[in-house]
Parts: structure tokens; sequence; C-alpha cells
């Protein structure tokens, strides 16, 4: 193994508890260094990826919001743009992901009175040769992130979190279903 400024520049890490080897992600190489996935072989298919989340917050933060009062607008609007947005610039973000492009990104909001949270769904839509998993991820971040910017002026201990995939069809791994518990 080499190591310069921190970054390890050669290695092969194994767990032997599982017999996984690293060198079989994707997106490292056989010397352990990062990069972008060449799926110019891969099939054209129809690919869909659903992540959900949540933020939680005050009871007096969550009726504000849901009766449009918080001063900043339309906290869930801007929010859905902001998913939308961060959907189709997520190549931008996360940096071996590929440019795709999106046919659809539906984001959609539910208000859970009793948990104080609203629960954020996105569904992201591509025929392409790579999956769409990353976009959708990042779409409902970016939602949660908005839906904090514009109403931490009246509650700074909001709480972003259970982001995660629930839903990908489409590509050679075929179709997966997270399975959730209550």
């Amino acid at each position: 193994m080499t190591v310069f400024r921190g970054h390890v520049l050669q290695s092969r890490i194994t767990d032997t508890d599982n017999g996984f080897i690293m060198s079989k992600l994707t997106h490292i190489d056989k010397h352990g260094k990062a990069r972008m996935v060449d799926v110019t072989a891969k099939e054209i298919t129809t690919r869909e990826a659903v992540a959900k989340g949540s933020v939680f917050m005050q009871s007096a933060t969550l009726k504000a919001l849901l009766a449009n009062e918080i001063k900043k607008g339309d906290v869930l609007g801007v929010a859905r743009i902001a998913g939308i947005m961060a959907a189709k610039k997520t190549c931008n973000i996360i940096p071996l992901c590929h440019p795709l492009n999106i046919t659809s990104v539906d984001i959609f909001f539910e208000p859970q009175i009793k948990k104080r949270c609203i629960d954020i769904t996105a569904s992201v839509k591509v025929s392409s040769q790579t999956g769409v998993e990353m976009e959708a991820l990042t779409a409902v971040f970016a939602a949660a992130l908005t839906i904090y910017d514009m109403c931490k002026a009246i509650d700074k201990e909001m709480t972003i979190s259970h982001i995660r995939l629930v839903k990908k069809t489409g590509g050679k791994s075929g179709t997966y279903v997270r399975t959730e518990a209550g």
C-alpha cells in the first residue's frame, strides 16, 4: 500500500469475514483508485429509482409550513423545484456519476402530523445505460435541505433523516425493492 498526503494510492483491501474484495466495486480499479465506470457496452433500458427521506420539526413549524405562513414563501413548492433541479445536476455534485438525460422527476410531500415531519419521495426515470439511484437520493436530500433552509428562522432543531433508496427498476441487476418495517 502506498499513501500520499493521507490518500491510499494502491491497495487491495479484503474483508475476511465476508470474503469481499474491494476490487469488485465498480468505481475502484485494480489499483484501488477511483474511476468512472465505462457503460459504453451496456444496454439502454428504461430505469426508475425511488428514494425517500424525512424532515422532522417542531409542531409549530409544521403547522406554519402547512398553513403557508413561512416568511420565505411556499416551502414545499420551492423544495419540489430544488429536488428536480438537484436530480438534473447530480453528476455535478457526485464526482463519479454519469451525466444523464433524465426523462422524469416527481417529488411528493406527505405531512406526518403525529411524527411532526414531512416525508419526501422522489421518483426519477431515464432511458439509459446506467441507473438513476443517485439522482433520486440527491433529489430527496436537496428538497429536505430546502425545507430546512426556508424554516430555519423559526426552528433550528429540524432533523433531516432516513434518506434511502426504496426501489429501483431496469438494468442488468433488475428490480430492487427495499423491505421496510412499519
